[in-house]
Parts: structure tokens; C-alpha cells; sequence
């Protein structure tokens, strides 16, 4: 698979912050892949250096091959790190030819990415007549006009009510499935849970977890158990190695499994242990639950 983008051992320091520290992941084409953090982690800093309007303090990053300057590359990337900032007595329209003067690419694609991000009704209408959530969604249209190998945004739904921000994850999996390669930066575990295949998780600069969404979220889940004898199916528990860690809050036994164990097994093996459950569930653990393990909160 062609690779996009590739950062070796970045590290940003402002004064005695270190924003970013040897961070290392590569982007491969055709994935949306997300940079989730806190607020502070890196992301936008992240995002920065690799658009060039940061400089790292060390490291080093290279875009494709590795033989095409970063000038030359960026013509191939589409880009929102701040908020939409368009003439406001302007069209839709002639605010994208602008763009088009300035990206120095045919106006051509227009009415094609308007109707992508869902504004081709209102073309002709002043971009401060928009709401907070069109003039993302012209942000994007915007950042397609070259049509970009990779597109890259930065907290795409930030300050956006339930249904901007179901429109703007929609137009970002419809882009996705065109083809182009993505990389946004979230704190929003719902966002990257829905949007993304990769995630890559950043803590204080740090790079705490890198890989695909599944793969994170494949653990094998827990039992959720009540039952009468409560201290019987704790010593159970924490002597089989199916289990590892259990805890016990009001009743509600919480075991989390080692290894693969289906709720009709462990039923009947613990009732021929004597041990009869009266509640018995088993669930998954959420990016958000894995999220909460790696930053420890």
C-alpha cells in the first residue's frame, strides 16, 4: 500500500513545553485514520509541522516516496486547521473562485464539490448568511478543489450542534470512499470510533497507541455477574486464568477475560462449581473504556 506520509521521531518544543516528543507513524493511502487526544496532547502542533506553518525542533518527516519537497507535496493535500475564514459578502461560488486563482486550478470542480458537501442550493448565497456547520462543510469544498491525494482537518466538528456534526461525518465518509486518504485530528472518541479505520492516541506529545480502530477494540470484553455467593465467584474468578482483572462494585461483579470465553460456558461451568448466577452479561470494551486505560484517565 502507497504511503502517504511519514514522521520519524518528531519533537516540538516551545520554550520548556514539549508539545511534541519522538513521535513516529506513518500514513498509507487510502485510510481515514484519526489523531486522538485531550486537549494539549500535540495534535494541532502535529498537524502544523507537517503543513509547514510549525517548525519542529527535531525529527524529521517526509511526504510519498520521500523524493518530492514538502512545497511540491502540499499541492497534493487539502487542509483545514483553523476555522473557516471566507469573504462575507461573497458567494459560495466566488469565494471558491478565488480559491481556485489561489490553488491555480481550473473552477471546473466547483458545483461538483458544492454538491458533495451538500450546499449546491445555496451557491449564490453570502457566506455570512451560513451557519457555523455550512461554512464547514464550504471549508471542505474548499480544501477538495485540487483534488487532494490526503485531507486533513483539524477538529472537523468543534463547536458544531448534533446535526453539523452527523453532516460533517457523513461527508467524511463519503470522501473516504472515493478513495482520498484522511487524517483529522479529534478529541471525540465517538468521532473516531464511527469515522476512522486508524488511530493514533496522544498523550502530553506522547504516542501512547498506534494501529486500527478493530484491532484496538478486539480485546476478548468482560462479564458483568451477580449472584448470592459473592466471595465464592471472586475466588473463582481470580483463580482461573481465563480472568484477569475483577472488581466488585455494589454486588456488580465486573470480569475482564484473557482469552475467548462464551457466557454458556462460563454459566455452566460456574454452576458446576455451585455458584448460580442470577445476572449474567457480557459486553465489549468501547474505545472510549481502552481510551480511559492508556491516558489513565
Amino acid at each position: 500500500m502507497e504511503t502517504i506520509l511519514t514522521v520519524n521521531n518528531l519533537t516540538k518544543k516551545f520554550n520548556f513545553l514539549t508539545a511534541v516528543s519522538d513521535l513516529s507513524f506513518t500514513i498509507k493511502k487510502g485510510n481515514v485514520y484519526g489523531i486522538l487526544g485531550p486537549n494539549g496532547s500535540g495534535k494541532s502542533t502535529t498537524l502544523g509541522i507537517v503543513l509547514n506553518v510549525v517548525n519542529k525542533t527535531s525529527g524529521d518527516f517526509h511526504w510519498f516516496d520521500g523524493n518530492t519537497s514538502t512545497h511540491q507535496a502540499l499541492k497534493k493535500v487539502g487542509a483545514i486547521i483553523e476555522r473557516p475564514n471566507f469573504y462575507p459578502y461573497m458567494s459560495a461560488v466566488e469565494n471558491l473562485k478565488l480559491v481556485c486563482r489561489i490553488k491555480e486550478v481550473p473552477e471546473s470542480k466547483i458545483e461538483e464539490k458544492l454538491e458533495l458537501v451538500g450546499l449546491l442550493e445555496r451557491k449564490n448565497s453570502n457566506f455570512k448568511t451560513y451557519s457555523l456547520g455550512m461554512k464547514q462543510r464550504l471549508a471542505i469544498a474548499s480544501a477538495l478543489l485540487n483534488d487532494p491525494e490526503i485531507l486533513i482537518l483539524d477538529e472537523p466538528t468543534n463547536g458544531l450542534d448534533p446535526q453539523g456534526i452527523h453532516q460533517i461525518r457523513e461527508i467524511i465518509k463519503k470522501i473516504a470512499a472515493t478513495g482520498t486518504t484522511i487524517l483529522l485530528a479529534s478529541h471525540l472518541l465517538d468521532e473516531v470510533e464511527k469515522v476512522c479505520s486508524h488511530v493514533i492516541i496522544l498523550r502530553k506529545g506522547v504516542k501512547l497507541y498506534s494501529g486500527r480502530v478493530d484491532e484496538m477494540i478486539s480485546s476478548h470484553g468482560f462479564f458483568e455477574l451477580k449472584t448470592e455467593k459473592e466471595n465464592e465467584l471472586l475466588t473463582f474468578l481470580q483463580n482461573n486464568a481465563a480472568f484477569g482483572s475483577v472488581k466488585n462494585e455494589n454486588g456488580l461483579i465486573t470480569a475482564f477475560l484473557n482469552e475467548p470465553l462464551d457466557a454458556n460456558s462460563l454459566n455452566q461451568l460456574l454452576f458446576d462449581n455451585g455458584i448460580i448466577l442470577s445476572h449474567l452479561v457480557k459486553r465489549k470494551e468501547s474505545l472510549e473504556e481502552q481510551f480511559l486505560t492508556l491516558t489513565k484517565n
